[in-house]
């Protein structure tokens, strides 16, 4: 079987135009989520691109490969790329916004909880730290006798679309995942940074437990929640990703200015 990721797969990297930013470099870093790829994120980096803005999205270790490959990954790993491409950004730009969907919106806000005033804004599309599911308090069993479930991939309204995610979840790694979630959870209101929160009121993969428990658990004061009622879980290729690229393009604009 082969490894090598497709071309829609790879990181995704546009250098900043400041004359386009108002002479600042403003960098923005977006994380696909688990089992995705840059694929899902690809169209709103390069939206955010070509306003000016410095746009990475990485790939997380064991994306856009296998979901075998991914099952020997852990939440530690792709924190580490996450945390490592946000260090570089900051290296080269005056201010910097992350973003990220599912998982990555966790991985975001991780980094919000981490980093303090380093980060300029958090923008969130429909992101995971919790779940009304009773099957994964069976997953620390489960992993070591099933190595997968069926796939969380693809749950896009819009017809013909393809994220280019994987055909399993699998088991051993969404389990580190979760297991991310109550220190996350312990740490949401050291997030002090501004908070676009962008939301499918029907998802498929994430439910709505999440919701509350961080718009609560937040000390943000500048929290704006958007609703995207056209869109299933991977918004940023669906029906409503004219309205994701917009708010957050409004968003960048407004929390990075001096």
């Amino acid at each position: 079987m082969s490894t090598s990721p497709a071309p829609q797969t790879e990181p995704l990297t546009v250098a900043a135009r400041p004359e386009l930013t108002g002479g600042r470099r403003i960098g923005v870093l977006l994380s696909h989520g688990f089992t995705g790829s840059p694929a899902s994120m690809r169209p709103w980096g390069e939206h955010l691109g070509a306003l000016g803005y410095g746009v990475v999205v990485p790939r997380l270790p064991g994306h856009g490969t296998t979901w075998q490959d991914l099952n020997t990954h852990r939440f530690a790993d792709w924190y580490g790329e996450i945390a490592t491409a946000f260090d570089a950004l900051r290296a080269e730009h005056d201010e910097v916004v992350v973003g990220g969907l599912s998982m990555g919106g966790a991985l975001v806000l991780r980094l919000a909880a981490d980093r303090g005033d380093q980060v300029a804004g958090v923008m969130v599309v429909n992101p995971a730290l919790a779940t009304k599911r009773l099957d994964v308090k069976l997953l620390p069993v489960l992993k070591h006798l099933v190595p997968s479930f069926p796939a969380i991939a693809n749950d896009i309204k819009k017809p013909g679309v393809d994220e280019s995610g994987y055909s399993r979840t699998p088991l051993k790694a969404i389990h580190s995942f979760i297991g991310s979630w109550p220190a996350l959870i312990a740490d949401l209101p050291r997030i002090k940074a501004p908070l676009l929160y962008l939301r499918s009121p029907e998802d498929h993969v994430v439910d709505g437990k999440s919701e509350p428990i961080i718009l609560d658990g937040v000390s943000s004061t500048d929290v704006t929640r958007v609703e995207l009622p056209e869109s299933y879980h991977v918004a940023t290729l669906d029906n409503d990703a004219p309205t994701i690229f917009e708010e957050s393009a409004a968003f960048i604009a407004r929390v990075t200015t001096s």
